[in-house]
C-alpha cells in the first residue's frame, strides 16, 4: 500500500474480498490474507464494512415494492457492483435502504486477549472467551457484548453515541474509555477515561453517571447501584497486558480469575485456605507459578493431576 492509494481502489478491493469470501467460504487462508490486507490501512476496515453490507442487501434491493404504485431505484446486480465504482456502491446502498453497516462477530478463545480497531477509529480490547458484535448506524454506534468482557477506547463523535449492550444493561459514551464485563445477573462497568451513562433496558429512572476511576455493578433486575470510586479500576484491567494484579483478593477469588484464562485449572482441595489473601502481579497464563507461590507462602502441598493443579492441605511442620 502506498500513500497515494485512492479510496475507490480500496473500495474495489474490499468488494473483491467479500466476493471471494462468498465464493470460497471463510477458509483459514482467505481470512489470513484478509487480515493482512486490513492491517495495512485503517480505511480498509470501513470499506470492508460497506462492501459486506451492500453484498448482503443487494438482493433485497431487487425485491418488488410493497405497493405497485411506488417505484424503487433500479437494482444493481452483484456482478455490476463488483465492476463498478464508489458511486455504484453508494447507489446500491440507497436502493437497498442500508442504514446499518455491521462487522462480523469478534470472539476470543480461552486465554486469548485480542485488540480490534473499529471503522470509526475506536478500539476494542476483548478479554478471554468473549464474543462481541459491532453495528454502526447513522445515529448510533452499537456493540453487543454477548459473553465475557471487553474494554472500549471510543473515538469522539458527538453525533453518534457509542452504546454497549450486555443483556439488559446499557452503557453509553461519546468519547471515553471503559470496560464492560458480563455476568449471569448483570454487568460490571469500569471507567478509565471520561464519563459514561449506565442503565437497564426498560428502566424509568435517569441513567447513572460514572466518571473516570469509578466502577459499578449493574443488576439486570434492579439497575445500577450507586457509583463508587474504585482505586482498583486500572488494576482490574491488567488483563489487557496479560497480567493478573492481586491486592488482597482471597485465594478463592484469585483461583477463579486464573481459571478464566487457562485450560489447566487450579483447584482448592482444603477449604480452610480459601479465604487467605494474596498480593502480587502474575502472568495470567502462569497458573503453575501462582500455585508455587501459594505453596511457598501458605506451606501447602501443590500437586498436578492431569489438567488440574491441586492446592492441598498445609504441610506438617
Amino acid at each position: 500500500m502506498t500513500d497515494r492509494e485512492k479510496a475507490e481502489d480500496i473500495e474495489a478491493e474490499a468488494a473483491r474480498w467479500i466476493w471471494r469470501r462468498d465464493r470460497d467460504g471463510r477458509t483459514p487462508e482467505l481470512e489470513a490474507g484478509l487480515e493482512a490486507w486490513l492491517a495495512e490501512d485503517v480505511r480498509r476496515h470501513g470499506a470492508l464494512l460497506k462492501a459486506e453490507a451492500v453484498w448482503n442487501l443487494l438482493d433485497r434491493a431487487r425485491e418488488p415494492a410493497a405497493r405497485p404504485a411506488q417505484r424503487r431505484p433500479r437494482a444493481i446486480s452483484r456482478r455490476a457492483w463488483l465492476a463498478g465504482s464508489g458511486a455504484a456502491i453508494a447507489a446500491a446502498m440507497v436502493g437497498a435502504g442500508v442504514l446499518v453497516l455491521r462487522e462480523d462477530r469478534f470472539s476470543t478463545r480461552l486465554g486469548e486477549v485480542r485488540r480490534v480497531p473499529l471503522a470509526d477509529g475506536s478500539t476494542v480490547a476483548i478479554n478471554t472467551a468473549s464474543e462481541v458484535d459491532v453495528a454502526f448506524r447513522r445515529e448510533q454506534r452499537t456493540v453487543r457484548l454477548r459473553t465475557g468482557e471487553a474494554w472500549f477506547q471510543v473515538a469522539h463523535d458527538v453525533q453518534r453515541p457509542f452504546v454497549v449492550e450486555a443483556g439488559a444493561v446499557r452503557v453509553r459514551a461519546v468519547g471515553t474509555a471503559f470496560s464492560v464485563r458480563r455476568r449471569p445477573d448483570g454487568a460490571e462497568v469500569l471507567v478509565t477515561e471520561g464519563v459514561v451513562e449506565v442503565w437497564t433496558q426498560g428502566a424509568t429512572g435517569a441513567p447513572a453517571r460514572l466518571k473516570a476511576g469509578q466502577g459499578v455493578f449493574v443488576a439486570e433486575s434492579a439497575g445500577p447501584r450507586p457509583p463508587a470510586a474504585s482505586a482498583a479500576v486500572d488494576r482490574k484491567l491488567e488483563w489487557r497486558y496479560g497480567k493478573i494484579d492481586l491486592a488482597g483478593e482471597t485465594l478463592r477469588e484469585a483461583v477463579a480469575d486464573f481459571n478464566r484464562y487457562n485450560d489447566r485449572k487450579l483447584v482448592i482441595a482444603d477449604p480452610r485456605i480459601a479465604d487467605e489473601r494474596f498480593y502480587g502481579v502474575f502472568n495470567m497464563g502462569g497458573p503453575d507459578a501462582f500455585a508455587a507461590a501459594v505453596g511457598a507462602s501458605l506451606g501447602v502441598e501443590v500437586e498436578v493431576h492431569g489438567d488440574q493443579i491441586v492446592l492441598g492441605g498445609r504441610r506438617a511442620s
